[in-house]
């Protein structure tokens, strides 16, 4: 589904990190389109009272993965995608321009399905496999470039669930 959120990537800048984010609209509901609509500019703001605050955004995410599993692409990877907004990591401002952005549908609070994190860990394979600058050591979550705007993917995130899917997706 192709979002129009996205620019090119400033020249001979190598993608070198993986973002995860949690997401949900409405907040704490999960399985609609909405989230598509808000990653395509065609969110109703009249359909929900939080859509109102949001529905004038313009972002996107290059993945997001639902409760189901089910792996939806909005940006290609070698373009910039607009997921992580004001960021930094490992000394580095500007983490749109180097990053592939992964949501998964989820709440800070509220733990997310195992079968997004087995998705999740194929999906990071595939691209240490195809980008030499990612590796599964340069995963951050959106908390952890944005500390002070930001709390996705939140305390429910098990990352060593997600490291235990990543050894089994290598072997």
């Amino acid at each position: 589904m192709a979002s129009p959120n996205f620019d090119e990537r400033p020249a001979g800048c190598e993608i070198s990190l993986i973002v995860v984010h949690g997401i949900s609209l409405p907040p704490g509901e999960y399985g609609g389109p909405e989230i598509d609509r808000f990653f395509t500019n065609t969110l109703d703001s009249a359909a929900h009272p939080y859509f109102s605050e949001i529905a004038h955004l313009q972002v996107s995410s290059h993945l997001l993965i639902r409760r189901d599993g089910e792996v939806v692409q909005y940006v290609p990877f070698l373009k910039r995608a607009w997921h992580a907004g004001e960021s930094s990591y490992d000394g580095c401002e500007a983490c749109n321009d180097f990053s592939i952005g992964i949501e998964l549908e989820g709440q800070d609070e509220e733990a997310y399905a195992a079968v997004q994190y087995e998705r999740l860990a194929e999906v990071v394979h595939c691209l240490t496999e195809g980008f030499p600058g990612l590796s599964t050591e340069r995963l951050a979550g959106h908390c952890d470039i944005a500390p002070h705007r930001k709390t996705d993917p939140g305390p429910a995130f098990d990352w060593a669930q997600l490291q235990r899917q990543l050894d089994v997706a290598v072997s």
